[in-house]
């Protein structure tokens, strides 16, 4: 059997609380249009679980809203600070091992008048074409430093209750800690066998369709809210050649 909200269950004990006041005014005073002080009385009484009732609802629904910005706002935050200090750098490296990065690149190429259905077909586009990497036993022992380097950090990331509630973040640091540990495991990189590097492939394009996904959303939200840190991030790029972060123009 389905519960009722306490929001419901309020609402139906206010509502009767004032149908019970009502139906003592009418049984003892009658309904005679007559006004008076007990009928001014009753009427306010009345009302009052009503007037409680709305103004409990429309406040506790403020309160909720602003709740859910402001927690929205911290996981921004967090996720702009992860691709700063190390998602950029491993999604750069990433590309670098696409067999064909030109058709990602060119599919990347955001820009501050994207509209939402642009965002929405560039990671359509993106998920078909993030499954091509072919990292070597050198660029996988990059990835590996990486992720030593980063540890303590990636630690702190997933400490954050806030963070995980992200779908797509929660998914994208369960992905990466696999791979993290995957990379771990593997005393010497170079010389694994070939199923075994195809094994690790998996891992690293997994982890590269993720990255990807999160990067566009987190541009989506700072071309609707932040403009200037969206051509910061433009300019830094990681789909591009090279960094463009001197303004020219």
């Amino acid at each position: 059997m389905k519960k009722f909200s306490w929001e419901a269950r309020l609402a139906c004990m206010l509502i009767a609380i004032s149908i019970c006041v009502y139906a003592i005014k009418f049984l003892f005073f009658g309904d005679n249009g007559e006004s008076n002080t007990m009928s001014y009385i009753f009427n306010s009484l009345g009302f009052l679980p009503i007037n409680i009732l709305i103004v409990t609802l429309i406040i506790n629904r403020l309160l909720t809203m602003r709740a859910k910005r402001e927690q929205r706002e911290k996981t921004r935050m967090v996720i702009g600070l992860f691709f700063t200090e190390m998602g950029d750098t491993l999604l750069r490296k990433m590309v670098q091992w696409d067999t064909a990065p030109e058709t990602l690149r060119e599919t990347m190429l955001v820009t501050n008048t994207w509209t939402k259905e642009q965002y929405k077909a560039a990671k359509e586009q993106a998920a078909k074409l993030c499954t091509r990497t072919i990292p070597s036993a050198d660029d996988l022992t990059e990835v590996r430093d990486l992720f030593m380097k980063n540890h303590d950090f990636l630690l702190r990331l997933i400490e954050n209750p806030v963070l995980l509630e992200h779908n797509t973040v929660s998914k994208l640091m369960q992905d990466l800690f696999h791979l993290g540990e995957e990379l771990a495991s593997r005393k010497d990189i170079h010389s694994l066998p070939a199923s075994d590097l195809a094994h690790l492939s998996g891992d690293v394009n997994r982890v590269y369709c993720q990255l990807t996904t999160a990067w566009l959303e987190h541009m989506e939200y700072l071309s609707r809210n932040y403009p200037y840190l969206l051509s910061l991030s433009l300019r830094k790029s990681p789909f591009l050649l090279e960094d463009r972060v001197v303004v020219t123009e």
